[in-house]
């Protein structure tokens, strides 16, 4: 079937103006993430007593319902997609809320809601939504002075911060104040206020290392590795050794065999010890492209929500996407973040797909709908006459 472009139909519109190469880009991404979902997860799930492919089945079916999900939101135009953010952010921090009284507790947190046989972390369908709708407030807060927009960013951000402090998730926390002080930033808020709020990360910092003894723990074994077990780390660091620049071969790796989030937090280790430092070089390439390609999508337009709003869900990929692999080479303390798409983990699957959905949606071509459906005419076999002629 081919699309014309006077059709009018919101799918035509759509195909006409969406970043194709983006799109392409990250749907490699989730192919990608399939291949390497069968070389990581049949090891954890025989470990756990599980069928073989009872990870990478889940991976498929959450790959493709991502799939869909970014293809249906990118329909969505700059208001649709603030529209969505404004109601999901309502709904994550419910449930989040939900999950802090009421959720399951694993390894002394409680960051999950179960429904329906189903497992949800709503601090990953929190983070796409925060950027989005304290990118609004930022831009409302230049557009129209005086309204009071800048506190309620700061009161989103600090009731988003204390539901995920309480449950307690220290990464996905830092992650949002990277997020939140990178938009009021490139805002142009006061610097007074940029001072303040850098104060308060510091003082959250401090908090989080003397409130939380796992916290303190990771932090004391990233500075002296003597002081306590350090296994998943080292033995991640090791396969990038034993893998080279081309890997041992896809199915040779062992980290697999011995690291029980070998297919979630350590997955880029997988992917140096099998296919080697060369694969990890492309895959961070990708990532990068799938960055710049949005932020220099709208690098030329003056909208103020749209700008914040692109630069901020692209921030996202890059943050978790950089502190996942700096978690694997031992850049940074343990976070236990996933790598966006490639991680097995629906909840992040889900949200990396919102995310990026919303980046389509913000950075399509908009075009005036009355010149893309005007109907193309013949050209005239007489030469034009008069003062009107073109």
């Amino acid at each position: 079937m081919r699309l014309a472009r006077d059709d009018r139909s919101v799918v035509t519109e759509w195909w006409f103006s969406v970043d194709r190469v983006l799109l392409i880009a990250v749907l490699a991404l989730i192919g990608i993430g399939i291949v390497l979902s069968l070389a990581a997860s049949p090891a954890v799930a025989t470990r756990k007593g599980l069928p073989t492919f009872h990870f990478v089945e889940r991976h498929l079916v959450f790959a493709l319902a991502g799939i869909l999900l970014m293809l249906a939101v990118s329909l969505l135009d700059a208001r649709g997609v603030l529209t969505l953010a404004t109601v999901l952010l309502g709904v994550a921090l419910l449930l989040m809320v939900a999950a802090v009284l009421y959720g399951p507790e694993v390894n002394g947190a409680r960051r999950w809601v179960r429904f329906a046989g189903f497992s949800l972390q709503p601090s990953e369908l929190l983070k796409p939504a925060f950027a989005v709708v304290v990118a609004w407030l930022f831009a409302e807060s230049r557009a129209r002075p005086g309204t009071g927009m800048v506190p309620i960013a700061f009161g989103v951000y600090i009731v988003a911060a204390a539901l995920l402090l309480r449950q307690p998730d220290v990464g996905q926390w830092l992650l949002l104040t990277l997020v939140f002080g990178a938009l009021f930033f490139i805002s142009g808020q006061p610097i007074v206020l940029a001072l303040g709020f850098g104060g308060l990360c510091i003082g959250g910092l401090t908090a989080a290392y003397f409130a939380f003894p796992h916290v303190r723990g990771r932090v004391a074994r990233f500075l002296d590795p003597a002081s306590g077990d350090t296994f998943q780390t080292d033995r991640a660091i090791q396969s990038f050794a034993e893998g080279g620049f081309f890997g041992r071969g896809p199915g040779e790796g062992t980290i697999k065999s011995v690291l029980p989030d070998a297919h979630t937090d350590f997955i880029f280790a997988v992917v140096a010890e099998e296919y080697g430092a060369v694969a990890c070089l492309l895959l961070i390439a990708l990532f990068a492209f799938v960055v710049g390609r949005a932020l220099a999508r709208y690098r030329d337009r003056r909208d103020p929500f749209t700008h914040l709003a692109v630069n901020g869900l692209a921030l996202l990929i890059a943050l978790q996407a950089s502190i996942n692999m700096a978690v694997n080479v031992g850049l940074v303390p343990a976070k236990g973040m996933t790598l966006p798409f490639i991680s097995a983990g629906g909840s992040s699957m889900i949200a990396a797909s919102l995310t990026v959905g919303m980046l389509l949606a913000l950075v399509r071509r908009r075009t005036d709908p009355r010149i893309v459906s005007r109907p193309k005419v013949a050209a005239s076999p007489l030469p034009p006459i008069g003062r009107n002629a073109r």
